[in-house]
């Protein structure tokens, strides 16, 4: 397969000793010595990075609108991925995060740079500010439609007509599916948003920990 070129013109980050305009193969697909080193990716914990998080140039927001569009759809998927497979839904641009810091190569993103990233998830439906000052991000790598369709299709797999907020988020069924420690805020959302349509209803319970749910389905 022919590796995708990632355009890097006028990088503020450039390669040492390459020219001003230089095309990176080993943005998607690397090839000779360097296919080798972006092999040991580092990887926080047990999630391998791609191999662009190897390279500085993509720890700089780039000038050129092409090639910063490519390198924010990189970032933006990276994000999802990482969050998805950590199980992670709070992202603070004032905390230390394991993606926006590679030591091996000695590049951290700079606040306007995760700021910008951030928001094209916003965008997109994919995550949402928590505060106005845009400092926490709230990380939606199912939207919130998505999830009331998983929870459904979770509900009708295990026979659960009936069952608690908590059972849905650490019940033992829940276990090495999506739902396991989801967000309660995102569950709820979720599970309101399946209550409007009809498919679920929503009941006290003496605490919090004691909400159920009766779903429709």
């Amino acid at each position: 397969m022919t590796a995708r070129l990632v355009d890097l013109t006028s990088s503020r980050d450039p390669i040492p000793g390459t020219p001003s305009r230089v095309l990176l193969r080993a943005a998607v697909h690397p090839t000779g010595p360097q296919a080798h080193a972006s092999a040991e990716m580092q990887r926080p914990g047990d999630f391998k990075l791609p191999p662009f998080f190897n390279y500085p140039p993509y720890f700089t927001l780039q000038p050129v609108r092409e090639t910063r569009e490519k390198q924010v759809q990189l970032w933006k998927d990276l994000i999802l991925d990482y969050c998805r497979s950590q199980k992670m839904y709070i992202i603070s641009l004032g905390e230390d995060f394991p993606l926006f810091s590679n030591p091996k190569i000695e590049r951290t993103l700079s606040y306007e740079a995760k700021e910008v990233f951030l928001a094209a998830l916003v965008s997109e439906g994919r995550a949402e500010w928590i505060d106005k000052s845009h400092k926490k991000c709230l990380i939606l790598w199912l939207r919130i439609q998505d999830w009331a369709n998983y929870i459904l299709d979770f509900v009708k797999e295990n026979g659960l007509e009936v069952t608690t907020v908590e059972d849905i988020r650490s019940g033992i069924e829940t276990h090495g599916t999506e739902l396991a420690g989801i967000d309660r805020s995102v569950l709820m959302r979720a599970l309101k948003l399946l209550e409007q349509k009809g498919k679920a209803a929503i009941f006290k319970g003496t605490s919090a920990d004691d909400e159920g749910v009766k779903f429709s389905v």
